[in-house]
């Protein structure tokens, strides 16, 4: 193993991770997601994770927040090898250190709104009323703080998502993981969700790394890693030109050589 480099509070090094859903991609060793695939973010940066639908984002923010195993590679959090870590161990991190967002608010229908934000809380053993306290902060800070009472059902798709914002930041992680939360929503809800996500890294120092294929959405971050097909977007880029370049040197081999020839295959054609 290599020791990750000091100022990082989340680091991985040449991730490799394969999707095993089926009997014939787990006899071929299963179907790509990642190759290859660095990272590195300090705290309090916002890295947005950009590429197309099916480019691996999904997959690189669950191996970085201990939810899957990488095949080969590693993945650190404040110098502790996430990747060696038993599952109760990625479990405890997940619940104590870590905040996830996606597209799907997830909320519990039996559970009123704030006890939805404040779920975490909750579940490492904070008294009730310190929960509930924190959760209506964040409710709060998202406009949503007059639900606190209500069920999820009693609200809109943008409102729940809210919801889910608050629970990712109930317990002031040290990384949100934030997978295309702004999808289901409209450009003014987006832009709400984002800016209390961005003014939450930028006061309490937490980091996020935000997957999206929409520009704009990325453009709230410090920096992007860019991919493609499961690689660097540059290393990706650098296989389709090999692939290219293989198969037009394939075809000038295949090609007729003499003026003859290639009068035949005219003809012939």
């Amino acid at each position: 193993m290599v020791a990750p480099p000091d100022n990082d509070v989340l680091w991985a090094r040449a991730l490799h991770y394969s999707h095993r859903g089926s009997p014939r991609t787990q006899s071929q060793g299963g179907s790509p997601a990642l190759v290859g695939v660095s990272a590195g973010v300090r705290e309090g940066e916002v890295l947005a994770v950009t590429g197309p639908r099916g480019s691996g984002k999904t997959t690189l923010l669950r191996c970085l927040s201990g939810q899957l195993l990488p095949d080969r590679g590693e993945v650190w959090f404040n110098s502790v090898p996430v990747h060696t870590m038993g599952p109760a161990a990625r479990e405890r991190l997940r619940r104590d250190r870590f905040g996830w967002i996606g597209p799907e608010p997830r909320l519990l229908p039996e559970l009123n709104v704030w006890e939805n934000a404040a779920l975490p809380l909750l579940l490492a053993g904070v008294p009730h009323r310190t929960a509930r306290t924190a959760a209506c902060a964040w409710l709060d800070r998202l406009d949503i703080g007059g639900f606190a009472r209500r069920h999820p059902g009693a609200l809109n798709r943008a409102e729940c998502q809210r919801v889910a914002l608050a629970r990712a930041l109930v317990n002031e992680p040290s990384v949100v993981f934030a997978d295309e939360p702004t999808a289901p929503l409209h450009r003014a809800e987006g832009a709400l969700l984002l800016r209390t996500l961005t003014t939450a890294a930028r006061s309490h120092a937490i980091t996020v790394l935000l997957a999206t294929h929409d520009g704009g959405t990325a453009a709230v971050a410090d920096r992007r890693l860019d991919l493609l097909d499961g690689r660097p977007a540059g290393a990706a880029l650098a296989v389709h030109d090999a692939v290219r370049d293989a198969v037009r040197d394939a075809a000038q081999d295949a090609a007729p050589d003499t003026p003859e020839g290639s009068a035949e295959c005219s003809l012939s054609a």
